[in-house]
């Protein structure tokens, strides 16, 4: 944008002044948001007022308004990136104040919304997932739909009371078949509603969560994940766990889950009967039944069980 300045130099170094002032003028009193502005304060602008303020006419006038002279944020036109300017009167004067453009307020609803979605080792493309780009017609079966239809009736709930379901879905199926990338998508449509959602890959959490034992941070990664508004849980029971990790981490989680009526979400290749055998049996071969019950029992609680089959995509 040529500032006024330079334009009015230009301007008064021509032979004909006077007509070229006129024309640009008139320029500036042709401009649409200039007219709009003019005639919406017809009662307090004058003639006066107008010729005091041309400037800032000139800066409104040749400004872009609605990013329609910009591709995108970064390559912004105005004055102020990502800001454009808004005729107001102060003091007897037509002045200007720059509000945020459609693009600077895209882009600021996207920073928020990516900030209300954090994860612990999880892929890119699951955390880019979006519920439209699922496939419902990979399967032979209706499984698919009935997963989508269930994390639907999840969002909608929210959507119509304002508040949260207490439970959550527990996933399982075949390894490959799209149970984490459903559960992104989910993450994703509650960002945009404001819901923060933590998204953890269990087998890498557990192996930081002994690592955390020596920096002392234990405490700290298991409250950020126990307190989440929304805890998605991927790839549980993938690997074998101590008894520790069993009871101590993951049972005092789904503890403070259960007993606040959080909703968890789990995908896992085991369903629940094949997750309690598997829970039974530590690392180191012991033995617990009655640990691995109880485990059940939080989850069941924050949870609803639903198959997912399909083919593994991965080897596609």
């Amino acid at each position: 944008m040529e500032p006024l300045g330079d334009a009015l130099k230009r301007v008064v170094n021509a032979p004909n002044f006077a007509a070229r002032y006129d024309d640009l003028r008139i320029e500036i009193m042709g401009n649409p948001g200039v007219q709009e502005f003019l005639s919406e304060h017809s009662t307090v602008v004058n003639e006066q007022m107008v010729d005091r303020s041309l400037g800032k006419l000139y800066e409104y006038s040749t400004a872009s308004h609605g990013c329609d002279k910009c591709s995108d944020l970064s390559n912004c036109t105005n004055i102020m990136n990502g800001f454009e300017p808004k005729l107001v009167i102060k003091r007897d004067l037509i002045e200007i104040e720059y509000i945020k453009c459609p693009s600077k307020l895209v882009d600021e609803n996207q920073r928020k919304t990516a900030r209300m979605i954090e994860s612990m080792h999880m892929p890119k493309d699951v955390m880019e997932a979006r519920l439209h780009d699922i496939d419902l017609t990979a399967t032979s079966d209706e499984s698919r739909i009935s997963v989508v239809e269930a994390t639907n009736e999840f969002l909608q709930s929210f959507d119509e009371t304002g508040e949260l379901p207490k439970r959550g879905l527990y996933i399982y199926g075949p390894f490959g078949i799209g149970k984490s990338f459903i559960l992104g998508a989910l993450a994703n449509e509650l960002a945009n509603r404001g819901v923060k959602t933590i998204v953890v890959y269990v087998p890498e959490f557990l192996r930081e969560i002994k690592q955390s034992i020596q920096d002392q941070t234990l405490n700290e990664k298991i409250d950020f994940v126990k307190k989440a508004q929304v805890l998605i849980l991927d790839d549980f029971g993938a690997e074998a766990m101590s008894a520790w990790t069993r009871d101590e981490v993951l049972g005092t989680i789904l503890q403070h889950r259960m007993a606040e009526q959080l909703p968890t979400f789990f995908t896992s290749n085991l369903s629940y009967d094949e997750l309690e055998n598997h829970l039974t049996y530590t690392q180191r071969g012991d033995k617990d039944v009655v640990k691995a019950r109880r485990i059940m029992e939080r989850i069941q609680m924050v949870s609803t069980d639903i198959k997912l089959s399909g083919e593994n995509r991965r080897n596609k």
